[in-house]
């Protein structure tokens, strides 16, 4: 089956087209060369409208063990905005924590088609992919979390050597069926184990004997020698610490040159200036980034309103309990390998803390200059909801509408930051790279966030409107798969999505280590961990991500 996509200006920046009436053509879901008009292929009119590739969100926690916990601990959030009935709808709900269903309808309805959970316990993988297999109308793909395991620390500890390290690294990619790393706070986690309630960089934390620095720089190698495409995904050091500014750059200079992504920056961005001893280290932080073309970034915008944090960072979110709002919180322990901590937060326009916050990451997004190398983020829930990245775009494309909302946030928060200075807007170019063309790079998707031959028939044509908030809000039409999954905004169709993973070699004997290990150490055995293809999407199993060792 044949369909074209006639007459929209198309922003194709991966394919240097920017703003150019042409067509699209989309043949057995994936995008075809040009060519002319064939007896019975389907046209679709894209007059007056932007044309541009699916959305994909690199950094958003929808799937596993916390996410549910955040749903159990914010049931009023499901009452509060519930599944409109319908034909395709009327279960869950949900905004701060959606339901899987809601998850895939609400991205779909924005024109987004891909989503990536990057923070997946091992011991959890498999709870993981079920949800994301539930999800509908988008695909989806798993960060494994590594870091604080006592397998690892304990090779690293014992000088066993970078090869034992990837081929660790390797057999967990593959039991899991992960597409990357994550860094949750390296050996911070394990470190509260022993009741270390602090760890910096180079501070040498309790039992292992290793410091930060060294966990990542281990795992920064075996990830750029085993050849993964998306660099170590980092959650740093003190995680919302006043000061932690300091960490943020130390951590940049620990990099070796090795590419690495920090994760939700903003709440790695924080001085100590002023009277309230808070202030903004984005202009710091900026200026590293830039100098450093080997670092990437994704914000975690915050936005105001209700939301509930959910992270591996139990240190973290052990601190950030006093202040939940509600006052309700879980920390739990997972298999002694990892955490999770989820605490309500109410971010508040009125609150010095939270304005300057929500300033602080918009300072980034416009002081960081190459937006392939910052990607659109409110690392949901933990920043806000997802639903909020129309509002988001707004501010970043339009000053007036940002300076409104400036002049309305807590008076002192105004005082400490200097977005009402910067003059830039993003233009639809850039909202286009750090949507869908960057994410995809970064994440070796050569078959996404573009729209030449080759590509996923994942289209999405907005209609042009100067309020950039309602124009990315509800698309004229999303097409998933060349399948048109949502009309003017509203659902009218459901499709599978598909999982990517990465399948890194590894040398058979760590089967036999590994194996061991379980039986001693885990409460579960080695062949009941790994997750084996067929478990992947009700039997679809996953899509391979090319390895570049």
């Amino acid at each position: 089956m044949r369909t074209r996509i006639t007459g929209g200006r198309v922003f194709d920046p991966a394919n240097a087209i920017i703003d150019q009436v042409r067509d699209i053509l989309i043949e057995d879901g994936r995008i075809i060369a040009d060519a002319p008009p064939a007896p019975g292929e389907d046209v679709i009119d894209a007059t007056g409208a932007i044309v541009l590739a699916g959305g994909i969100d690199l950094h958003s926690h929808i799937a596993g063990g916390k996410v549910n916990l955040g749903r159990l601990l914010m049931n009023e959030d499901r009452l509060l905005h519930p599944e409109p009935f319908g034909d395709f709808c009327g279960c869950g709900g949900g905004r701060a924590a959606p339901t899987t269903h809601a998850t895939g309808c609400r991205y779909s309805q924005m024109g987004y088609t891909a989503v990536f959970e990057p923070a997946v316990v091992g011991a959890n993988a498999r709870h993981a992919h079920l949800e994301m297999a539930d999800i509908p109308n988008i695909d989806t793909g798993g960060f494994l979390v590594l870091g604080n395991d006592d397998f690892l620390l304990r090779l690293i500890a014992q000088g066993e050597g970078q090869q034992a390290v990837n081929d660790y690294v390797a057999w967990m990619l593959r039991a899991t069926q992960c597409c990357a790393i994550k860094i949750v706070n390296p050996g911070g986690i394990n470190a509260f184990k022993f009741n270390g309630r602090a760890l910096d960089l180079d501070e040498t934390g309790p039992f292992y004997g290793l410091t930060p620095r060294r966990i990542l720089n281990t795992l920064q190698r075996a990830v750029s020698e085993l050849g993964v495409p998306h660099p170590i995904h980092l959650h740093g050091c003190n995680l919302g610490v006043p000061g932690n500014v300091k960490t943020t750059l130390a951590t940049i200079g620990a990099s070796e040159g090795f590419p690495l992504h920090l994760t939700h920056i903003q709440f790695h961005s924080y001085g100590t200036e002023g009277d309230r001893h808070f202030s903004s280290g984005s202009a710091e932080i900026a200026e590293a980034v830039n100098a450093n073309p080997h670092i990437s970034v994704d914000v975690g915008q915050i936005m105001f309103g209700q939301t509930v944090t959910a992270s591996a960072d139990l240190m973290s979110q052990y601190r950030n309990h006093k202040i939940a709002d509600p006052k309700k919180w879980i920390g739990m322990d997972i298999e002694m390998d990892a955490a999770c901590g989820v605490v309500p937060f109410n971010y508040r326009d009125t609150s010095f803390v939270n304005a300057l916050q929500w300033a602080i990451g918009l300072e980034l997004f416009l002081l960081i200059e190459d937006p392939w190398r910052v990607y659109l983020t409110t690392d949901h829930p933990n920043g806000g909801p997802f639903t909020s990245y129309p509002h988001l775009i707004r501010l970043l494309m339009d000053k007036p509408f940002r300076d409104d909302h400036l002049g309305r946030i807590h008076k002192a928060a105004r005082a400490h930051t200097r977005l009402a200075e910067i003059s830039r807007e993003y233009t639809l170019e850039e909202i286009a790279v750090v949507t869908r063309a960057a994410p995809a790079r970064t994440l070796g998707l050569r078959d996404r966030g573009h729209l030449g031959p080759g590509a996923r028939g994942d289209v999405v044509l907005y209609e042009e409107q100067p309020d950039r908030e309602a124009m990315f809000a509800a698309p004229r039409l999303v097409l998933k798969d060349g399948k048109v999954v949502v009309v003017n905004g509203e659902v009218v169709e459901l499709v599978d999505g598909r999982t990517y993973a990465v399948h890194p070699p590894y040398d058979p004997l760590m089967d036999k280590r590994l194996e061991r290990w379980f039986d001693e150490a885990v409460g579960l055995k080695a062949n009941h961990y790994r997750i084996a293809d067929g478990e992947i999407r009700n039997g679809q199993g996953p899509e391979i991500v090319e390895l570049n060792p």
